[in-house]
C-alpha cells in the first residue's frame, strides 16, 4: 500500500476557490482504480493550510492518478491560489520520499 501526504498553504483570498476545486478533484479521484482513500483536510489552527491524505493500492495506480485529466485541470486551477508549493511525502515499503 502507498500513502501520500500532500500539504498546501493557500492564499486567504483563494481559499473558497481552492475548496470548490478540491471538492471536484476529490470526487473524481475517489473513482480512480487503486484509490483506497483520498481526503482533503483543513488545519484547525490555520484555515489556509490543507493536507490531503491518500492511500493507493500500488505505485502504478498513484502514477496513473498523477497523469489523469482531472489532476491536470486541478494543477492549473490551484497553482495561482497557492501561497507556497505543495509539499508531498510518499510513504511505502518502509521509506519516505519527499518532493
Amino acid at each position: 500500500m502507498i500513502y501520500v501526504i500532500a500539504t498546501t498553504r493557500v492564499k486567504p483570498e483563494g481559499r473558497d476557490a481552492y475548496l470548490a476545486g478540491a471538492k471536484d478533484c476529490v470526487a473524481a479521484t475517489r473513482q480512480e482504480q487503486g484509490c483506497i482513500s483520498y481526503e482533503n483536510h483543513a488545519s484547525i489552527h490555520d484555515p489556509n493550510l490543507f493536507v490531503v491524505v491518500e492511500r493507493w493500492a500500488s505505485r502504478e495506480d498513484l502514477n496513473a492518478h498523477g497523469r489523469s485529466p482531472h489532476m491536470k485541470t486541478w494543477r492549473a486551477l490551484s497553482a495561482p491560489l497557492k501561497e507556497t508549493p505543495t509539499e508531498i511525502e510518499i510513504i511505502s515499503d518502509g521509506k519516505v520520499e519527499k518532493f
